[in-house]
């Protein structure tokens, strides 16, 4: 199930039954992106002939991206954009708590996620980013 409010979008996760919730923030560029998808139906996700997607609509959709891009020979996932997403918002500086809250995930999910995605070398330039604004605002 999906909820649109002001400030966020809630989903209710299918692995836990509906019992976990990946609570999505409208932050300014995803209401531009929102703004730009036409309104066929109160569904979001329509077809071209205004009926919803499918149950692999998506998964149907990525796969043609990756075609269009020429991407069909790299070993890409859809799941694969949940942890480029977790990575971008750590480099956004968001906590891995809140990231965790935005996925649906355990706090130690975005941990592991963020140790695969970003090399030894990006994790010490965030470390030296850090400390440098620490020292300018200590």
């Amino acid at each position: 199930m999906v909820t649109f409010g002001e400030d966020t979008i809630i989903i209710s996760t299918g692995k836990s039954r509906q019992k976990r919730e990946a609570i999505i923030p409208r932050y300014d560029a995803l209401n531009e992106v929102l703004a730009r998808i036409p309104k066929r139906s109160p569904v979001i996700l329509t077809s071209t002939k205004k009926a919803p997607w499918k149950q692999n609509g998506l998964n149907t959709m990525f796969w043609r991206a990756k075609e269009r891009n020429g991407m069909l020979e790299r070993d890409l996932h859809f799941h694969d954009l949940r942890g480029t997403a977790a990575t971008n918002f750590y480099n956004s500086g968001l906590y891995a708590r809140i990231i965790a809250e935005i996925m649906a995930w355990e706090e130690y999910t975005v941990e592991k996620i963020i140790r695969r995605h970003m090399g030894r070398n990006s994790a010490t330039k965030e470390m030296i980013k850090q400390l440098n604004q620490s020292r300018l605002t200590s």
